[in-house]
């Protein structure tokens, strides 16, 4: 067992494939392939069950693959911190379950960091916790507080549930809307995984309100583009809602569910001086009551 064939074995586990490793990588997939089956030679273990578009972990394979999460996340570590420079940058990966918060806590980060150079992506909270489990990014901004003891979470802010509308719609005048108002009506919603989906779905079953037609998008960028085009009524929380002049936020007057926002990192990273300054520029934010 080699180094070599433990960094070619984990890629592929993460990429869930050998060309896709590879590519990651920069290697070549023969020579990543080999690797592979030298580890899985010398262990006398099948490591990978091959499919024909891609790999799953065989059990042994499982049990090796938690244990390289760990070996190279410390590493990460290692590297993030020997590239800090004196505090004035290094370089963090951050996913998010949206960008307007990550976006405002990453700008004050950089007002005491000016070189810091950062990677974002945008996901549902599944996907953030996801990254974060996998060793993908350092911190994650989610509203789905996770329950792993081994991470440590932070509670940053809490918002209240709403819908929108383009600015010429019949309600944009209105300063509020019930829920029972939208019986029948088309709403555009993130996909499963969403917890703001989860908090407007649950508010629709405390009122016994059947909405009409559901549109289901990816993000919430793109919710917001097809309310602004007049395909139907957005569902978001109030925080979320940025500063868009073609939509108008109005709050739900009878529903008092809300969703909040954690800032999360696995607990030994807590460490590393830039994850600990990302978690003191949480506080550019308001914090959750």
């Amino acid at each position: 067992m080699s180094m070599i064939q433990l960094r070619a074995f984990h890629f592929v586990a993460v990429a869930g494939g050998f060309s896709r490793a590879a590519r990651e990588m920069a290697v070549s997939q023969s020579s990543l392939s080999a690797q592979v089956r030298q580890l899985e030679a010398s262990s006398g273990l099948s490591l990978f069950r091959r499919k024909p578009l891609g790999v799953d972990l065989t059990p042994d394979g499982q049990v090796l693959f938690d244990v390289t999460k760990r070996l190279f996340a410390a590493e990460a570590e290692a590297r993030a911190i020997l590239r800090s420079r004196r505090q004035g940058g290094g370089h963090l990966r951050v996913a998010a379950d949206a960008a307007f918060h990550s976006v405002q806590i990453l700008a004050s980060l950089k007002s005491s960091r000016p070189d810091l150079t950062f990677t974002l992506s945008i996901g549902n909270s599944g996907h953030v916790i996801e990254q974060l489990v996998n060793h993908r990014a350092d911190v994650g901004i989610t509203a789905r507080r996770p329950p792993d003891p081994q991470l440590h979470v932070r509670p940053i802010l809490s918002m209240r549930i709403g819908i929108f509308v383009p600015t010429g719609h019949e309600w944009s005048a209105r300063r509020e809307i019930s829920t029972a108002e939208l019986a029948g009506r088309t709403i555009v919603l993130r996909e499963k995984g969403s917890v703001t989906r989860e908090t407007f779905e649950s508010t629709l079953a405390d009122h016994h309100v059947a909405p009409g037609n559901m549109i289901e998008v990816s993000s919430r960028e793109a919710v917001c583009e097809v309310v602004a085009a007049g395909l139907g009524i957005g569902i978001i929380a109030d925080r979320e809602i940025g500063h868009d002049s073609r939509l108008r936020f109005l709050p739900l007057t009878d529903s008092d569910r809300t969703v909040d926002e954690y800032a999360v990192c696995f607990i030994e990273r807590c460490r590393m001086p830039i994850v600990r300054d990302f978690l003191t520029s949480v506080s550019s934010l308001s914090p959750a009551p």
